[in-house]
């Protein structure tokens, strides 16, 4: 754990330079606003440890795989999110010298990221080799009014001497990704311009062939009046420049102004790029940075009233909440059915920004909760849009019949992950998926998603599984062979119980909703039949029938699901016996010795036991929950807050609050030694669900909202909204009561602690008796 971060309600704050910890603290403070993302890199040169990151959504690069390529099935590509043409800027010269804060002594220096008003801040004292002092103050911030702008105002006053302050700010594509996998820069140049003032980059992918235009636009003020500048613009392959110099006096500040955009081909036609990139920028510089900024005050305050979660008495845990949601929020804004969310975000290349299973497994139930049901919606139609991908990956697999294997990491559809125990064996994403339609209709209501979209994902999934599985004669049952479950930490198992339960779960509730659509939409059921060549009574019948004869290991002399075949032979250690200087363990052991241990990387059997609790009696979740959180590593973001909610189900106030502390904070203290990569933004879906689903104890019983809420000891109150149905509650737990308020004017029936109350619209509801 690193500590260097500041505990704050809403802010993230560094005080005093952390040189060793940059890349950390570019992770934790990057921005975002759903169309394009930048690390919190600095403005000016900086020679020391630093990852440079700009991204833009939807463009990407299928980078070509170092090994297996040439296999039959074998993925031919990784792709990339990509580093893209780097609009921030502005070198600094003072009397010739360049300012670089690797080479200062610095004095004073503080970093702070605003997440209740969506902004970066950095302000510092340096001393310079030639003994000159400044004082550097910027300011900067992605609009989330104006996806496609970026806004900065970067000041410097010179304290102990007057001087020239050389500026040049500057747009520049000829980046690369620290990850690729051949040292390839992955743009082209397409068209550079540049004048006195602002300048415009067009770029190219390799192979793909996105284009984004990136523009910068700006102004300099000295005593709050425009300078007159005697600009020297100039240029050179996909880099674009302006260079002026301005007399500076001691004590006064001298403020650049720099606009920056980013379209891309994905939202504009190629040929007009250029164009309409100049009058987004024009229209951004006319408006100017201050009311940019009260606008993107304004636009983050809505986004807080509809998602906040207040902790009061504890502020590394309301600190941590929040730094979660906002991530999210930043990341995804819905508005486009073609976006996904990537597991870092717009915050690092790792992970090549693709779509993984975390996003309906973790990130799905926040956006139900908070958001319009269309941005839910959107992500599942998503995944509709890639089925004919889907079915074609499973075809690669040899399987048949409109077969489907979603890809365990894709942009466009297609297969992209290039680990063959993931590629090819974790097949369970395939589960999380009809899930993930399953939730969304559970919790909308909207039945009426099954006849245009769902059932046809749903059908071509269960013909994998149907396939997928075979009959042992031993043991008079149907396995799954050589799978990986959600532990990584196992590859190449038999009969991986929560692929298995998921799987039949997912065939049985096809058969479901193939009855629903049948009976209530005959004449889209028809048409569906007809395109898909579907044999209701054959295939139903072999769904049933495998569900029915599925083997599904178990220890019944302790009562516990057991995770694959197999799983006792190893020899059963304890997490809290290893010696902590092993940890973690994925970078301290070998492949090797991490296989033949007992160690689970993240949730595996209680990522089944919480999908499907309605099934278990307590004292099942129970012994479950005690042999396999005493082996669980938790070496993946992903895993601790189901354990989190878990423990609060059991009445484990203690290890619900350690797992909840875990998560929301697992970037914020690096726990994991990898938030320099970026942050774990698909896990921050799992951290909301801690508090609302594990605190909360929220969960949809019988068309109704029901809560269970218990409360940490270390906390006074801790409230949260739910949009469910049209309706918006506001949930406030204490230590004495539960406290239900509905701000919508629909009546609406809720279930507290079983019981079942009506809440009128606009009315409140106290409920005494919290645990």
């Amino acid at each position: 754990m690193k500590t260097f971060v500041k505990h704050d309600p809403w802010c993230i704050i560094e005080e005093g330079f952390h040189p060793e910890f940059n890349r950390i603290t570019e992770s934790l403070m990057s921005l975002g606003n759903g169309r394009m993302g930048q690390r919190a890199n600095f403005e000016e040169h900086y020679s020391g440890d630093t990852l440079s990151g700009n991204y833009v959504a939807g463009v990407y690069y299928p980078d070509k795989t170092r090994v297996g390529w040439w296999k039959n099935g074998y993925p031919e590509y990784f792709a990339k999110v990509l580093n893209a043409a780097n609009w921030i800027g502005i070198d600094v010269a003072v009397d010739g010298e360049t300012f670089d804060l690797a080479k200062c002594e610095i004095i004073s220096f503080k970093r702070v990221l605003n997440m209740k008003e969506g902004w970066l801040e950095r302000c510092a004292e340096v001393k310079m080799d030639s003994g000159k002092r400044l004082e550097i103050h910027s300011k900067r911030f992605l609009s989330i009014v104006y996806s496609e702008i970026g806004v900065i105002r970067y000041a410097i006053k010179p304290l102990n001497f007057d001087g020239k302050i050389t500026f040049t700010p500057y747009v520049d594509a000829d980046v690369m990704n620290e990850d690729a996998n051949y040292d390839e820069k992955f743009w082209d140049e397409v068209k550079r311009e540049v004048s006195a003032g602002e300048g415009y980059v067009i770029a190219r992918t390799k192979k793909t062939g996105f284009e984004v235009c990136t523009g910068m636009k700006f102004a300099v003020k000295q005593n709050d009046v425009v300078v007159d500048l005697n600009i020297i613009p100039a240029e050179r392959e996909k880099y674009v420049f302006n260079s002026f110099t301005v007399n500076c006096i001691k004590g006064q500040n001298t403020v650049v102004y720099k606009y920056g955009c980013n379209l891309s081909s994905e939202n504009h036609e190629k040929r007009k790029l250029l164009a309409n990139a100049k009058i987004v920028l024009d229209k951004a510089f006319k408006k100017g940075f201050d009311a940019l900024l009260n606008e993107q005050i304004n636009a983050w305050s809505k986004k807080w009233e509809e998602s906040d979660i207040t902790i009061e008495g504890d502020i590394a845990a309301q600190q941590g909440i929040r730094f979660n949601i906002f991530q999210l929020n930043q990341t995804y804004t819905g508005e486009d059915e073609r976006l996904n969310i990537g597991p870092k975000g717009f915050t690092g290349e790792k992970y090549g920004g693709s779509t993984y299973w975390d996003t309906e497994a973790y990130c799905i139930p926040f956006y139900l909760s908070t958001a319009d049901s269309k941005i839910a919606r959107n992500l599942l139609i998503y995944r509709y849009k890639h089925l004919q991908k889907a079915i074609e990956n499973a075809e690669k697999l040899g399987f048949s019949g409109g077969a489907a294997l979603y890809p365990m990491v894709t942009m466009n559809g297609e297969e992209c992950h290039n680990e063959w125990e993931i590629t090819f064996e974790e097949i369970h994403r395939n589960g999380a998926i009809a899930f993930a339609i399953y939730n969304y209709i559970r919790y909308t209501g909207d039945k009426a998603y099954l006849s245009e979209y769902g059932l046809e994902v749903l059908i071509a999934i269960s013909r994998f599984w149907s396939q997928r599985v075979s009959f042992s004669e031993e043991k008079k049952k149907f396995v799954m062979l050589g799978v990986t479950g959600p532990n990584e930490y196992e590859n190449n198992i038999n009969n991986n119980w929560y692929t298995n339960t998921l799987a039949c779960w997912t065939m049985n509730y096809t058969c479901e909703a193939t009855e629903y659509v049948k009976n209530t939409f005959p004449r889209k059921y028809a048409q569906l039949v007809s395109r898909i060549k579907f044999d209701e009574p054959k295939e139903t019948n072999r769904w049933k029938f495998i569900a029915e004869h599925m083997h599904f290991p178990e220890d019944k002399n302790q009562g516990i699901f057991l995770q694959q075949d197999g799983y006792m032979d190893k020899e059963q250690i304890l997490v809290k016996d290893l010696d902590p200087a092993q940890r973690p363990i994925n970078q301290k052991w070998s492949w090797d010795r991490i296989l033949r241990s007992c160690f689970i990387k993240q949730a595996d059997v209680l990522q089944g036991v919480y999908l499907f609790e309605e099934r278990y009696d307590i004292s099942v979740i129970r012994r479950n929950f005690d042999f396999y959180e005493s082996r669980t590593v938790h070496e993946s973001s992903l895993s601790p807050c189901v354990h989190s909610i878990l423990a609060a189900k059991l009445g484990y106030k203690e290890k619900a609050y350690e797992m909840y502390l875990r998560t929301s904070r697992l970037d914020l203290d690096d726990y994991n030694n990898d938030t320099c990569d970026g942050c774990h933004i698909t896990s921050m879906g799992g951290t909301w669900m801690s508090v609302i689903q594990g605190f909360g104890g929220m969960r949809i019983k019988n068309e109704k909202l029901s809560f269970n809420p218990m409360i940490p000891v270390q906390w006074k109150s801790y409230a949260f909204k739910i949009m469910f149905r049209k309706n918006l509650l506001k949930i406030t737990v204490n230590q004495k009561d539960v406290q239900i308020e509905n701000q919508s004017e629909k009546d609406i029936e809720i279930i507290v602690f079983d019981n079942i109350y009506l809440v009128n619209g606009n009315g409140n509801l106290v409920i005494a008796g919290i645990s």
